[in-house]
């Protein structure tokens, strides 16, 4: 009786032992997905403030203007430029 006994808890003991390392195994992978995981994260932090940043740069009034001076050619409008329409004429 106490051969058998011996033998359960060996194999007991083994298979005790392999779940621990399996389980330290999983332990790690996770940890390294976790850490690929917070890396990117960080650098889509990154990105999202400097489309912010791009974003509010390109739509400033100013930028707006010199873009539609330059390449549209075009011009503020000023009092002696518009025409006023008048109903009956």
């Amino acid at each position: 009786m106490t051969g058998k006994l011996c033998v359960v808890l060996s194999a007991l003991l083994v298979v005790c032992g392999l779940s621990h390392v399996n389980a330290q195994y999983q332990s790690r992978h996770l940890l390294i997905d976790l850490d690929r995981a917070q890396q990117l994260s960080r650098q889509l932090d990154i990105d999202w403030a400097q489309l912010q940043l791009d974003q509010s740069t390109l739509g400033k009034h100013e930028r707006i203007e010199a873009i539609a001076r330059r390449d549209l050619s075009m011009t503020p409008l000023t009092a002696s430029r518009t025409q006023y329409l008048t109903e009956g004429e």
